[in-house]
């Protein structure tokens, strides 16, 4: 794991971990504590720096003599291998004191937001033994308080882990129901500030099904009304309601709908609570029971806007990210250009987005025609994958377009030239490009490319009957390094009906595999797809050869020469 990414699920566990009430750490996969909350460091009277990088099982499962439990006996241990959660009663824990501290825990599987998995374990201090009775109803007065707080700990953990907003809220309902309640329905204010009924989930058996019917657009929220529903979307509190809560005459068209749904799902005792973030109402959370035993009381409530709380927070926080991501896709659309018509070649782009950080990044592709009527081709990656490297790319696209129409030089000089500007006129720390002139002899109509390489992956050029050759000429150092070498230049015919492939290191890097892989696997498949259409060889290529698990963006561009050359049917025509 990287140190950015490591920075980021450090801040995600110590953020869950603070919201925990009880005790609550954190190990690794070889069962090493790897964060810990101040509630742990009081009970067991130890500080979080001689917890972290220790053995919990060997720190601090005891018996109720004090002495070190066999991992073969120890059920938390059993669980941690399993990866399964679990939870015990009656055991204890050495504190830095050498006394014994009486204990309750609950171990489960923790995503980290890292790429080692984790495991998170939450205990409690059994100040009195419990006595045995008869087991209460279903329901919340029916969590214990370990339960409770482990229910809140994994509605952290699931929540605070995805930044798309349908996922959270399929998350938030698997943990609702059936545990709280067998129906859960979801309004969420728009951006718009309408009203959007986006869940209603009924528990039938161990499957949760989805009644589209009653989602949907929903009446304004009335300013002044008492009904629960309104009350709740306008942030003011949480209530109790039944079906009698809506038999009086409806005061508004969201009561109308609550009669409805009333009617339709069968509810006889819901909560509805507010789901409010720090910034503003987003919407509220309704808990019903139709065939639950037990009826909702205001002693439920606490714990139900706990959890609401918490999936505002996840909410509000995939909402900035989605919207975030949109202006940045939208920014990086505008900078990305659209290519130039040239007589007798096909040419297509393809620009996907990092599935991480800002959706943007410095992955960039241009073509477009010169002054004397050649045609440019171009493709970078400025370091960083951000809107900075987005700014970055743009830059550096206009300062070449500039140099490359002004300028009838050959390739290498105008990478020489932009090379010497990105230090003075731009904020580029460094980038990777490789420029291309493409021009079509007078004489026999054949197609000659000519480029240098700063840096960049080499083009891939394949043959109509499949051959593949890297153009690995031409090649120098990338730009900003403030090295002034001259640069080399390279030329290659290309052949009738061949296709060039000019492409980002997105394409073809993945974690724990060499270049060469990479390398190898899109000659591999660019081979097979050769008798393809340009755009479904384009498509097909980015679907087969692209890593899994890529974490940055991709720019891509294609062409393919004529079949037949064109002095055998017309003359020279310049690209527009």
């Amino acid at each position: 794991m990287d140190q950015r990414s490591g920075r980021a699920a450090d801040t995600t566990v110590a953020g869950a971990l603070a919201a925990i009430g009880a005790g609550a750490y954190v190990v690794d996969e070889k069962g090493c504590i790897i964060a810990v909350n101040a509630r742990a460091e009081q009970l067991l009277a130890r500080p979080a720096e001689d917890l972290v990088g220790r053995d919990a099982h060997d720190l601090l499962h005891r018996d109720a003599r004090g002495q070190p439990i066999p991992t073969s006996r120890c059920s938390m241990r059993q669980a941690f291998h399993a990866g399964r959660t679990a939870q015990a009663q009656g055991e204890w824990f050495a504190r830095g004191d050498g006394s014994l501290l009486p204990i309750s825990w609950m171990i489960t599987p923790y995503d980290t937001g890292g790429r080692e998995a984790a495991t998170l374990v939450v205990f409690h201090c059994d100040r009195q033994p419990q006595e045995a009775g008869p087991r209460p109803e279903p329901g919340t007065e029916a969590l214990t308080e370990l339960e409770r707080l482990a229910l809140l700990a994994e509605t952290t953990t699931q929540l605070t882990s995805t930044l798309d907003v349908g996922e959270a809220l399929r998350r938030l309902v698997a943990l609702l129901v059936p545990r709280l309640a067998d129906w859960v329905v979801i309004d969420l204010i728009t951006e718009r500030d309408e009203v959007w009924r986006t869940a209603v989930v009924h528990a039938e058996g161990g499957t949760l099904v989805r009644h589209e019917e009653l989602q949907g657009p929903m009446p304004p929220v009335p300013e002044e009304s008492p009904m629960p529903l309104s009350r709740a979307l306008r942030g003011v509190a949480s209530t109790l309601a039944s079906p009698k809560t809506y038999q009086r005459p409806p005061d508004s068209g969201i009561a109308v709908e609550q009669r409805h749904l009333f009617e339709a799902t069968g509810i006889r005792s819901a909560a509805i609570v507010p789901i409010r973030s720090t910034r503003d109402i987003l919407g509220a959370l309704t808990l019903g029971r139709a065939d639950t035993a037990g009826d909702f009381t205001t002693a439920d409530l606490p714990l139900i806007e706990d959890i609401a709380r918490r999936a505002a927070v996840a909410l509000d926080n995939a909402r900035l990210y989605q919207r975030q991501r949109k202006v940045a896709e939208t920014m990086q659309n505008h900078l990305l250009p659209q290519l130039p018509r040239v007589p007798g070649l096909e040419m297509i782009a393809r620009y996907l987005p990092a599935p991480d950080a800002s959706q943007v990044g410095g992955d960039w592709y241009d073509a477009f025609c010169l002054s004397d009527g050649a045609t440019a081709l171009a493709v970078g990656d400025v370091v960083g994958h951000d809107l900075e490297a987005a700014a970055g790319m743009a830059q550096v696209r206009n300062v070449l377009r500039a140099y490359a129409w002004s300028q009838q030089e050959p390739p290498s000089r105008i990478v020489e030239r932009l090379d010497e500007a990105i230090t003075h006129i731009t904020n580029v720390p460094m980038a990777t490009m490789l420029f291309a002139r493409l021009e079509q002899g007078a004489d026999n109509g054949h197609w000659e490319l000519s480029w240098t390489n700063a840096g960049h992956p080499p083009p891939l050029l394949i043959s109509r009957d499949g051959l593949t050759h890297y153009l690995t000429d031409g090649h120098g150092i990338l730009l900003g390094t403030g090295t002034r070498t001259p640069r080399p230049d390279a030329t290659v015919v290309l052949p009738p009906g061949s296709t060039l492939l000019l492409y980002t290191d997105g394409l073809i890097e993945a974690a724990g595999h060499s270049l060469d892989e990479g390398l190898s696997r899109l000659r591999q498949h660019a081979a097979a797809l050769a008798h393809r259409s340009l755009a479904s060889f384009t498509d097909q290529l980015l679907r087969r050869v692209r890593p899994a698990n890529n974490d940055d963006d991709v720019a891509l561009l294609a062409l393919r020469t004529p079949v037949e050359t064109r002095a055998s049917w017309g003359p020279r025509l310049p690209c527009s």
